[in-house]
């Protein structure tokens, strides 16, 4: 790699996602200090840390090279994912952890990378040809084989994330809008299926029918829910203050899934909209990046970590303000956990690896 392929690294994305980690890790402090005092806050930092630093790593090969390693990649996130399904223990209730010392993994979080790599590769080596049957077959299992395991587990949050991963590369690349709608009709019956065979646990139906209906179980399966409503509301415009929120203290799971609660009610809604503002930065660097890209590959590899963070910030944000049914999902940069974390900072290094070595096209 030359030292000038450093000049056009995008460090407006980098710095972006710096900012939020920083905002983030001031809101797990805040929301976890009365507990736990400093270990939540120094755990996120290592992992910005350790993320930074697989970052760099990253961009010093040609993304070209590690496309490359994608099968290996991919089956090697199969393995482990399979592993997960059917040798670990429950926890909260899915299949999804890998317990290594004092350290959870989430296989299905990496995953996501190793969909992306695939995708990208393989439509690279169709020239873009994804309506081909043939092509459009091999693509499809691609996407589904992983899908199937981690509703297995089951997590349909994740699994969700993975669909509009695979669907937005498909679009990008011009998939022929009969196939789309089919598919949109097929989630009927897939629906269906997925409730009635007993894939979905019955906390996860719960989840559903408490979304639907949320004002008729605020005790009971709702209740994360109302309360983290309340504290939003309670944030107002400005919100109450740092270290000063009331709600923080009795929403479950605050520090990661519902991170965004606390936003709101320490920060209001100036602080929701600056954490929205800094999101839509890195987007549409990102999105300029997949346009300038010198190869189909680069380009899909910048939409499916759009299409992966877009995902999880809507999904995210939408449940704690009772738009989305509850799902384990992650808000990018912002909730506390290392999988996700390395995962976010890793996409970011791919879509940074792509920036660097994009061609400059010549219009004289």
């Amino acid at each position: 790699m030359k030292k000038n392929s450093f000049k056009k690294l995008d460090y407006i994305i980098l710095i972006t996602a710096i900012l939020i980690v920083v905002f983030g890790s001031l809101n797990i402090y805040s929301a976890t200090y009365a507990d736990y005092k400093y270990s939540y806050l120094k755990s996120q930092l290592i992992w910005l840390l350790i993320g930074l630093i697989l970052v760099f790593i990253i961009i010093l090969i040609d993304y070209k090279k590690i496309l490359s390693y994608s099968y290996l990649i991919y089956w090697i996130g199969i393995v482990l994912v399979l592993y997960t399904d059917f040798m670990t223990k429950s926890i909260n209730g899915a299949n999804s952890w890998i317990r290594i010392g004092g350290f959870s993994l989430q296989p299905g979080e990496f995953m996501k990378i190793g969909l992306i790599l695939i995708l990208a590769n393989r439509i690279e080596y169709m020239e873009g040809d994804v309506n081909k049957p043939k092509n459009f077959l091999i693509l499809s299992l691609y996407a589904l084989l992983p899908i199937a395991l981690i509703i297995k587990q089951p997590n349909l949050g994740m699994a969700m994330i993975f669909c509009f991963i695979a669907f937005s590369i498909l679009y990008i690349s011009g998939l022929n809008l009969k196939v789309i709608f089919l598919g949109a009709i097929a989630i009927i019956p897939i629906s269906t299926l997925i409730w009635f065979t007993g894939i979905l646990k019955s906390y996860q139906k719960n989840r559903i029918i408490a979304f639907l209906d949320p004002s008729s179980y605020q005790q009971g399966i709702s209740y994360q829910l109302t309360q983290s409503i309340s504290g939003i509301g309670y944030g107002g415009l400005l919100g109450k203050g740092f270290f000063k929120g009331i709600q923080i203290g009795v929403i479950p799971e605050i520090h990661t899934d519902f991170i965004f609660a606390a936003v709101g009610e320490e920060w209001g809604l100036i602080g929701a909209i600056g954490l929205l503002s800094l999101y839509g930065i890195m987007m549409c660097r990102i999105i300029k990046l997949a346009k300038s890209s010198e190869n189909i590959a680069g380009s899909l590899i910048c939409v499916g970590t759009v299409a992966s963070f877009l995902f999880s910030i809507f999904q995210n944000i939408g449940m704690t303000i009772g738009i989305m049914p509850i799902a384990g999902i992650t808000l990018p940069f912002m909730s506390y956990g290392g999988s996700s974390m390395l995962t976010n900072f890793i996409s970011l290094g791919l879509v940074l690896n792509v920036g660097i070595r994009r061609q400059k096209i010549d219009f004289r």
